[in-house]
């Protein structure tokens, strides 16, 4: 098991990440990542987060009624994703003891201001076929080394003109295929212990609760007021796990 302050605490962080996802469709690994990153190692973190997110992702996209339409759409993108990914996780599993968590921090804190300020982009169609390749390996490289699959791909995904259930599924299917190719670069790499698959086969069990409390309460809360917030907290979260590191010894 990783060492951690408590079990307790890895579940809680989980149920807060999966209530998240519940009520916005979206933010499981970036807020767990985020917290878990506060306590161990982002390498640790990424590798807890597998199961929950693979699980609860396959079913977002999944759920929704056009899958084979959105993954022939998204797939140059996927795969350079997957190619991405592949590059940037000898960053996370260098061994670094600063760097990995300021780069988690620093996408977490750049995840956040995007949200806040950035206006509502729209990507045309025949734009999309020179931006999904570029967006494809961004996300990628960053995926692998930070364990954080959000940026750019949410903010591209939602300037392509899908429907609402389409975006979710869309984002579903994004962030399946980052988390497996996320799992596979870790297993490579040696990072995946047994005890860690343990432990993130445990873990999905507070993330689906918490995503079923998040489902069941997600008309109680104003979406627009809860995603402010959200990314407000992505940011602060960010910038403290940065200021720790470059001023920690």
């Amino acid at each position: 098991m990783p060492q951690v302050e408590s079990i307790a605490l890895v579940a809680g962080i989980f149920l807060l990440a999966g209530w998240v996802k519940g009520v916005v469709g979206m933010g499981l690994p970036t807020v767990a990542m985020g917290a878990l990153g506060l306590v161990m190692q982002p390498v640790q973190a990424a590798a807890l987060l597998v199961v929950p997110s693979l699980v609860t992702n396959v079913w977002q996209y999944l759920a929704g009624p056009a899958a084979r339409g959105i993954a022939r759409r998204l797939a140059t993108m996927l795969l350079l994703v997957c190619v991405g990914t592949a590059v940037g996780i000898q960053f996370l599993t260098s061994g670094a003891s600063r760097w990995p968590s300021i780069a988690l921090g620093g996408v977490l804190g750049a995840y956040g201001l995007l949200g806040l300020f950035l206006p509502r982009l729209s990507v045309s169609t025949r734009s999309e076929s020179s931006l999904s390749p570029a967006v494809g390996i961004i996300t990628g490289v960053l995926t692998g080394a930070t364990g954080v699959f959000v940026v750019p791909a949410v903010p591209y995904l939602s300037a392509l003109g899908f429907t609402k259930d389409e975006l979710i599924q869309a984002l579903g299917l994004s962030f399946t295929v980052s988390t497996i190719a996320l799992a596979v670069g870790l297993g490579v790499s040696g990072s995946y212990s047994q005890g860690l698959v343990l432990a993130s086969l445990v873990a999905v069990v507070p993330a689906l609760a918490g995503m079923f409390f998040g489902q069941a309460t997600r008309h109680r809360i104003e979406p627009v007021a809860f995603r402010r917030w959200f990314f407000v907290a992505m940011f602060l979260v960010g910038g403290y796990m940065v200021a720790k590191g470059l001023f920690t010894r």
